[in-house]
């Protein structure tokens, strides 16, 4: 019985190690820079070689124009349709044969070369070997520890560690982006709500990391609402953690019409995102704590993704041109094969969210999800979700140039563009601080 008793115990030691240990050896953190790149990817062309090897994608230039569509003179390897999807199917998830299936008629997808041009500054490569064997998930994978800013699992060895890699990705120091969400019905017809959105690590605010102040902080978030007239005014404040077990997100509202700043737990989980054909956690594809979810990795996959989205984000497009009945003009979209993670999200006993399962697919080379499906809790494909990226040259980070949120039930959609924006993406803002505290929060939301 003793001995029973000392099994049973380094078991549940075991156990409980596995579930806070993710580093993996200095031996495997040895392929980093070899047989993968600095932040993970397969750097090896697939065995067709219809995906290239990476050559280190676009080089950072500051004085470009980053919407310069640099693949303009390209044309389409071919184009799916509802007539030839059955030789495609392979290459496509369960929510973009769905878009095939409820829209026939209209829907396609232009397939175009292959170009890896995911890129980041030498110091998030750095980091990303380094996090490598030291970044650990917290208990039940709801935080990190021994963790440096960004990429803290190059080599991912579960679901949940590929989520926390997307969560945490470079998006190019702080940003400020001015954008549109763009509900459509069913008939094509759209409302537009603007917004100006502040996004800031602490490390990269003026005066730099506070330990005092941004100990347990992943990023700041604000989003200053511009039209319409309605809810102009309104603010959003978000305080995102990193340990999410001991202390969860903090967020806070501001009502113009109410002249309040109240607390708002609610924005997390499956809170509606404004347009109500959304989730507080679709924003950016997944966004918050994973704990509501078992993640599973269920392995590499080579996958149609949207990807260098130059045409989305042209500047002489506009909405009306881009936005259509059922879907987004396909014409706009450029889709590439790439190697992607899929992972697997099924709902935990006892927690309650609307979706039951979700299907993520995350790009290798940037670790931004480019493709979610979304399952009701009678098994249904719901809703699915578009990522649409580009390489920021003059950041040295991919982005979403713009996302899609697809209600195959209802026929209606969701979208979120910037090219009719005045300065759209701008980045390595300076910020301070005490632009995200609720003082900040009730100065700028007065109309």
């Amino acid at each position: 019985m003793k001995k029973l008793n000392t099994v049973v115990s380094l078991i549940t030691l075991n156990l409980a190690a596995g579930t806070a240990s993710a580093k993996v050896s200095p031996l495997e953190a040895s392929e980093l820079g070899e047989k993968l790149t600095w932040v993970g990817a397969q750097k090896s062309a697939n065995a067709t070689g219809t995906i290239p090897s990476y050559s280190g994608g676009l080089d950072q230039d500051l004085s470009a124009d980053p919407y310069e569509d640099i693949y303009a003179a390209e044309k389409p390897l071919f184009v799916i349709t509802h007539d030839n999807l059955a030789q495609h199917k392979k290459n496509l998830s369960p929510g973009q044969l769905a878009m095939f299936a409820k829209y026939p008629d209209t829907y396609k997808m232009l397939i175009y070369p292959t170009h890896r041009t995911a890129n980041f500054p030498k110091h998030v490569q750095d980091k990303a070997q380094k996090n490598a064997t030291t970044a650990q998930l917290l208990a039940g994978g709801n935080g990190l520890t021994h963790f440096d800013e960004t990429v803290p699992f190059a080599i991912p060895k579960s679901g949940v560690e590929v989520i926390w890699n997307h969560e945490t990705r470079f998006r190019g120091r702080n940003i400020e982006i001015n954008s549109a969400s763009l509900p459509v019905d069913r008939d094509g017809s759209y409302m537009t709500i603007k917004t100006r959105a502040k996004f800031a690590l602490p490390q990269y605010l003026l005066g730099g990391f506070n330990p005092k102040k941004d100990k347990n902080i992943l990023f700041y978030y604000t989003s200053y609402t511009k039209a319409p007239a309605r809810l102009t005014g309104n603010v959003l404040l978000v305080h995102e953690t990193i340990d999410q077990v001991n202390e969860p997100r903090k967020a806070w509202q501001y009502n113009a019409g109410q002249r309040r700043v109240r607390r708002a737990p609610q924005v997390a989980y499956d809170a509606p995102n404004g347009d109500g054909l959304r989730t507080t956690d679709q924003t950016d594809m997944y966004n918050g704590s994973p704990d509501r979810y078992h993640w599973k990795l269920m392995g590499k996959k080579e996958i149609y993704i949207p990807y260098n989205s130059y045409k989305v984000m042209d500047p002489n497009a506009k909405y009306k041109n881009i936005i259509q009945r059922g879907h987004i003009n396909q014409d706009y979209a450029r889709y590439e094969l790439h190697r992607v993670w899929h992972v697997q999200a099924t709902l935990k006993e006892g927690a309650r969210h609307i979706y039951a399962q979700r299907d993520l697919y995350v790009d290798e080379d940037s670790w931004q999800i480019a493709l979610a499906d979304h399952y009701d809790s009678r098994g249904e494909l719901w809703r699915f979700a578009e990522g649409h990226s580009m390489q920021f040259v003059n950041a040295n980070a991919p982005l979403y140039a713009g996302s899609t949120s697809y209600d195959l039930i209802s026929g209606r959609y969701s979208v979120q563009l910037s090219n009719e924006e005045r300065d759209a993406f701008i980045f390595d803002t300076p910020m301070k601080r005490k632009e995200f505290t609720t003082s900040a929060l009730r100065r700028s939301g007065k109309r």
